[in-house]
């Protein structure tokens, strides 16, 4: 019976984080509702080629650096 404040101390920990749970995740879902809804306005092959530009950006080589002149 020693560990009954201790388990209130938990219970209440548990319904703190339960209840403030929705509240912050409700920014999360609200972000991921807006970022679908500006995603959806946008025509697929705009994004297709918005992705292709990504990836060429992502994979090219970048250009050869001329080596500097030895001073002698």
């Amino acid at each position: 019976m020693r560990f009954r404040p201790v388990r209130w101390l938990l219970l209440a920990a548990v319904l703190m984080i339960v209840g403030a749970w929705p509240a912050a995740a409700a920014p999360i879902g609200l972000a991921a509702t807006g970022a679908g809804t500006i995603l959806a306005a946008i025509p697929g092959p705009v994004l297709a080629v918005a992705a292709a530009i990504a990836i060429w950006y992502h994979h090219r080589h970048p250009a050869p650096v001329a080596p500097a002149p030895v001073a002698v």
